[in-house]
């Protein structure tokens, strides 16, 4: 039986899904999306799913307001927020609010997406 947990990684471009994926495939179920609004289809068929990393800047529906959506329907899973820009009002907001509970940099390290998650996972549980 697979006891990895599933995480969801929303990101508007493709290459950036598929590293995320290459990267973290081996130690969790990687599902992504590249919009708010089929993450928010992904979350409704996947419950069990307990982590969320969102890109920021996504046309339509930024990472922020993506996460707010999906925190309304579900309010137990853990948020990420992951940018290529420096840190904004919105982001520290986020944190600040409980809203999020890091953000992290692209290029994206590894080892330290990986630490927060699985910190993460462990209060899941």
């Amino acid at each position: 039986m697979n006891n990895k947990a599933k995480i969801l990684y929303v990101d508007d471009e493709a290459i950036n899904l598929t590293l995320f994926e290459i990267n973290f495939k081996q130690h969790y179920d990687v599902y992504t999306a590249e919009n708010g609004s089929k993450g928010l289809e992904i979350l409704k068929e996947n419950p069990d799913t307990l982590i969320i990393v969102s890109d920021m800047k996504m046309p339509g529906m930024n990472g922020i307001e993506f996460i707010k959506k999906a925190k309304e329907q579900f309010p137990n899973k853990k948020y990420f927020i992951l940018t290529g820009f420096e840190i904004n009002d919105e982001i520290t907001h986020a944190i600040e609010s409980g809203l999020i509970i890091k953000y992290f940099r692209k290029p994206f390290n590894i080892k330290d997406i990986q630490s927060s998650i699985d910190s993460a996972i462990a209060q899941c549980n």
